[in-house]
């Protein structure tokens, strides 16, 4: 909880009014009792109507004082814990952001997503109550028992007795219940990331007909917490009812006791009042406790683990005073005997990618070929430093990427992932992702060099047509082009393409690489690819095979030296293609 009450600083004027006003309602409710006393002894006792109505307009006054000091103390919590929990949110968004795929895959997104949501939510609910009952209860507690005292020393040990029973029992459920909120905040994550998987992959759901069974897997991760949450309820149910049996066994004592002493003489009736109202504050500051007790555990647990988010340190360090780009800057691209493993592989996996050497040059496209897990993508999460390579280095116009700022070495670089993925607004907002100061003329000449157009001006609202979450209201292949669209409004010198153009058929990919190599002549371009009949005019064909360059040149030169890149090439084209 310390990492809380660093982000409790900025409000710390609003927290000493709070305290003020606090201290201040506890005063006025200890004071009330006392005038009830004086009504009951010196007013109805002895027939003065003066006092009642004295003391009554007193207390209504005081009352009312309370109330707009309640008030003012609850727009001060308000503020301050959700003005907390807005600047936690905002802090955890902004680290998630700078995290490199390793700490995006440590934590998992499911997770990520509960820790930003239902974490920070706990921690602004049980810091707005904590702000007022943790201050306010325990005040009006110990002002009630010395007031008590002060009234009369007989019924003390009444008070004494009553809460010692109550603290017993609420620390003996709270140590029965704490390893449960451990658990709780984990089987949240594990719900979330069933229904995220279930809720993006529907669609595979239905195709395979396994609705029964992701139905029990969430079956079980929905029990699985409701199962927890049940034992932590059902053990803090017992508070209430001990909390309220307490309460009516002190009041009862109290009369009882009481009684015996005011027909002694010892003790005035209205006192006998004011103890039993000094009693019901202390037990209900208690009761406040006691909920309090409720919701900490759970929120020092949701506290940890936004502390763990916050605290992680990136696996890719930036150097403080990196080193600039070239204001002549080309964008030759070099990779210099690279290798790499990822930062989770286990002793003694292989790497992913070994002594990968190769350079891609301006005005030149430089494919990249190979099987299944060959290691293609991840030359791409290298070079725009998603992670840091293991061996050797990545060079752009001659410096290493890992000694320039990220922004500058991302500025240079148009990227259109393997997964064509667009965000929701419209069109122009996905395009203008790329540059939010690009002018019409660049933004249409995007979509006429992408192939897309036609299908933009095909719809009712054009350049403003909606775009649901993930794109999903186009299809493959118009995705893939507003995602190529989106990175041609950059006018970048370096552009990745990975395996961008597999969802397009053969036609619209032969006009949209036509397109592309007219309109980015100068800029560097790295695709991956697929198919061989796309690449086969690319200045540089890179074959890989288990992480390790098997082959590098031109179609024709890999058809002669290379027997991966010919088994490739005779499984896709024909006899006379092959030649």
């Amino acid at each position: 909880m310390s990492k809380i009450f660093e982000y409790m600083k900025p409000y710390t004027f609003m927290m000493l009014c709070t305290v003020a006003l606090l201290a201040v309602e506890v005063i006025l409710a200890l004071i009330l009792p006392g005038y009830m006393a004086d009504i009951v002894n010196d007013g109805v006792l002895t027939g003065h109507i003066q006092i009642i109505w004295r003391n009554g307009g007193i207390m209504l006054l005081i009352t009312l004082l309370s109330m707009v000091a309640a008030l003012i103390t609850g727009y001060f919590t308000a503020r301050i814990s959700t003005g907390v929990a807005n600047d936690l949110r905002a802090d955890v968004f902004q680290k998630v952001l700078s995290f490199s795929n390793a700490e995006i895959n440590r934590f998992s997104t499911s997770s990520l997503i509960t820790r930003t949501t239902n974490d920070i939510m706990q921690i602004q609910t049980t810091l707005m109550m904590a702000i007022r009952l943790f201050i306010y209860a325990p005040l009006l507690g110990i002002g009630g028992i010395i007031r008590s005292i002060d009234r009369s020393t007989t019924l003390t040990w009444l008070i004494s007795v009553a809460t010692f029973t109550m603290v017993g029992t609420m620390f003996i459920l709270f140590f029965v219940a704490l390893p449960k909120f451990k658990i709780v905040q984990s089987l949240i994550d594990r719900l979330n990331l069933v229904s995220r998987e279930n809720l993006s992959g529907i669609l595979i759901v239905r195709a395979f007909s396994t609705q029964q069974f992701e139905k029990e897997r969430f079956d079980k991760a929905n029990k699985d917490l409701a199962d927890t949450n049940l034992f932590v309820d059902q053990t803090f149910a017992f508070i209430t009812p001990i909390i309220m049996l307490v309460l009516n066994l002190t009041t009862a004592l109290i009369v009882w006791v009481g009684a015996r002493e005011a027909s002694a003489f010892r003790i005035d009736i209205g006192d006998i009042f004011a103890f039993l109202q000094y009693g019901m504050l202390i037990i209900f500051a208690f009761l406040m406790v006691a909920i309090m007790l409720v919701m900490l555990p759970r929120a020092v647990v949701s506290a940890n683990r936004i502390k763990e988010v916050l605290e992680t340190e990136g696996s890719i360090q930036y150097k403080k005073d990196p080193l600039p780009l070239p204001k002549d800057f080309k964008g030759v691209v070099e990779f210099k005997n690279v290798s790499f493993r990822y930062p989770d592989a286990m002793e003694g996996d292989d790497n992913v990618l070994t002594d990968i050497s190769f350079t891609a040059r301006p005005g030149e496209t430089t494919a990249i070929i190979g099987a299944t897990g060959a290691g293609k993508t991840t030359l791409f999460k290298l070079m725009l430093r998603f992670f840091d390579v293991t061996g050797g280095g990545i060079h752009v116009d001659g410096l290493d990427i890992r000694d320039v700022h990220k922004e500058d070495l991302h500025d240079k670089i148009g990227y259109v992932p393997q997964k064509a993925l667009l965000f929701s607004g419209t069109i122009r907002s996905n395009l203008l992702y790329a540059d939010k100061y690009a002018s019409e003329e660049k933004i249409m000449d995007a979509a006429e060099t992408s192939q897309s157009t036609a299908f933009i001006e095909g719809k009712e609202e054009g350049y403003e047509s909606n775009v649901a979450q993930g794109g999903s209201n186009f299809s493959g292949g118009q995705r893939q082009r507003l995602s190529i669209a989106r990175a041609l409004v950059k006018n970048a010198q370096i552009y990745l393409f990975d395996d961008s153009f597999s969802a397009l058929d053969l036609k619209t990919d032969s006009l949209l690489r036509a397109a592309l190599k007219k309109k980015m002549g100068k800029s560097t371009i790295v695709v991956i690819a697929q198919r061989i009949s796309s690449i086969m005019d690319a200045n540089q064909i890179v074959v890989l095979d288990h992480g390790k360059i098997v082959g590098c040149g031109t179609h024709t030169e890999l058809m002669e030296t290379c027997k991966i890149y010919r088994e490739i090439a005779a499984s896709q084209l024909s006899e006379e293609e092959v030649g």
